[in-house]
């Protein structure tokens, strides 16, 4: 049980030292005048307070991802918290905070806009339609998936236990979200929502601690305790586990909190602060959910037993170990999170077209016009059936992070004129995760496990090889 405390004290220590070499490694300077002071417009560049500010990242960036993909981590045993403590210390913390300093010195731009610049237009093009979709494919399911929770939960009363219901309410207030400026509706709303989603892992982490519940963990073992053989540590863990350890989405949302930062020096409390509050968020619902059933294959059987549905487990946990607040706070969590993902997905959505059309975004009627197509093809999308696609969203998850890993180290190869080894690391290690899961998961090529994890090295290996001796230039790409 002592390395669940261990991990707990790593992640908030880690913190303290780490996130001060990354400031100190990019030269944060609160001399240097950030967008939101030169390009102040009152809708996307407004100054807020570094606490707001602070809740928004958080919240946009959680989702469900620290809740259900730690517990779906879970089932690959203790093995587990070590991804997610130095993921989210030395690749999500990194990967969140630099993108977000870049876009502070690129004048709040997309990343998308970011990686073009430094990778090329060509992959500039295929950034925006890849991003544009992911963000879409995320508004869509985390608009659907709080309508059925509240539907089923509410189903003794008629009208709200209808899905379209809930859709109609949570749709209209995305809309709003998207169009209007960010101090109006999500800088008020979304730190009060956040407040509440913390409220469920300081509970869990009481009762594990009060309770003794963590006495129930399993010891450390680097073993897989997973319930299917097949589903292996590498590489299906780094992809299962994404928010809470590292994320490509964030790489989205990031520049959207640097339009807001009045210094540079706020940064590293705000967007590496954020990514490991998230791991926190992580580890107690990882610890949670191996210990709640008394035993690690307790907690397996469930979830075999249920066609591993993480939701099951949240309810299970929250009604066993504090009743009915356990079940308002979970519904909170399950229902507030994605439904604040939602908002800036589609708000990031509306930047990276503006940037593309090169349209000014002061005016409503020019929001209006890039918002209702992204608002059109979202409603079409409500009526189709995503189970399958989303099986596929956690790898292309997990490609955009690695490539947001690459396009941050060129921009210290062409900025500084210095291989950064700490993202180069970072972008070789995740290079070989995604491809050996693409190959090797049942969703993509289903190669053998040697086959998969040989190529996956390759190609990192290759990559780096390209990285490493692509020639210097002055304002052009990496």
């Amino acid at each position: 049980m002592f390395y669940f405390f261990i991990s707990l004290f790593l992640l908030i220590g880690g913190y303290a030292v780490i996130s001060r070499m990354a400031a100190k490694t990019f030269g944060a300077d609160d001399n240097i005048a950030t967008p939101v002071i030169r390009l102040a417009d009152g809708v996307d560049f407004v100054e807020m307070p570094k606490w707001r500010i602070f809740f928004i990242q958080f919240l946009n960036i959680a989702g469900l991802g620290p809740i259900y993909g730690a517990i779906s981590g879970a089932l690959f045993g203790p093995i587990a918290f070590v991804w997610i403590v130095f993921g989210g210390l030395l690749i999500g913390g990194m990967h969140d905070y630099f993108s977000a300093m870049i876009s502070l010195r690129d004048n709040g731009a997309t990343f998308a806009q970011i990686t073009g610049k430094y990778l090329g237009r060509p992959i500039l093009i295929i950034m925006r339609i890849f991003t544009l979709i992911l963000l879409i494919l995320l508004a869509t399911v985390f608009i659907k998936g709080p309508a059925h929770i509240l539907s089923l939960r509410l189903s003794s009363y008629p009208l709200l236990s209808l899905p379209a219901f809930w859709i109609s309410i949570i749709f209209g207030y995305v809309m709003i979200a998207t169009l209007f400026p960010i101090d109006k509706v999500i800088g008020r709303i979304t730190p009060v929502l956040g407040i509440a989603f913390i409220l469920m892992p300081i509970a869990l982490l009481v009762i594990l601690i009060t309770k003794n519940q963590a006495a129930y963990l399993p010891p450390f073992s680097i073993e897989n305790f997973h319930f299917n053989p097949a589903i292996r540590i590498w590489p299906m863990l780094f992809i299962t586990i994404a928010c809470g350890a590292v994320s490509g989405f964030h790489a989205t949302q990031s520049p959207l909190m640097a339009r807001c930062i009045k210094k540079e020096g706020d940064a590293r409390h705000i967007f590496y602060g954020a990514m490991i509050a998230e791991s926190t968020v992580a580890l107690i619902w990882a610890a949670a959910a191996m210990t709640f059933t008394g035993s690690i294959e307790g907690f397996s059987h469930i979830m075999a037993e249920n066609g591993s549905n993480p939701a099951i487990i949240v309810m299970a946990i929250s009604e066993s170990w504090l009743g009915q607040l356990g079940v308002l706070l979970a519904i909170l969590s399950v229902v507030i999170a994605p439904i604040t993902s939602a908002d800036t997905a589609l708000r990031s959505a509306r930047l990276t077209l503006a940037e593309a059309c090169k349209l000014p975004q002061q005016h409503l009627k020019f929001r209006l016009i890039l918002a209702t197509p992204l608002f059109l093809i979202t409603l079409i999308m409500l009526h189709v059936d995503f189970d399958k696609i989303w099986r596929y969203f956690a790898f292309f998850n997990q490609l955009l992070a690695t490539m947001t890993l690459w396009t941050i180290a060129c921009y210290f190869k062409q900025q500084y004129k210095t291989i950064a080894w700490w993202p180069v690391s970072a972008a070789i290690f995740m290079t070989s995760v995604v491809i050996s899961y693409i190959l090797y998961a049942p969703e993509g090529l289903h190669q053998t496990i040697h086959i998969s994890v040989i190529i996956g090295f390759f190609a990192a290996f290759i990559t780096t090889i390209l990285f490493l001796f692509h020639p210097f230039h002055k304002n052009i790409t990496c």
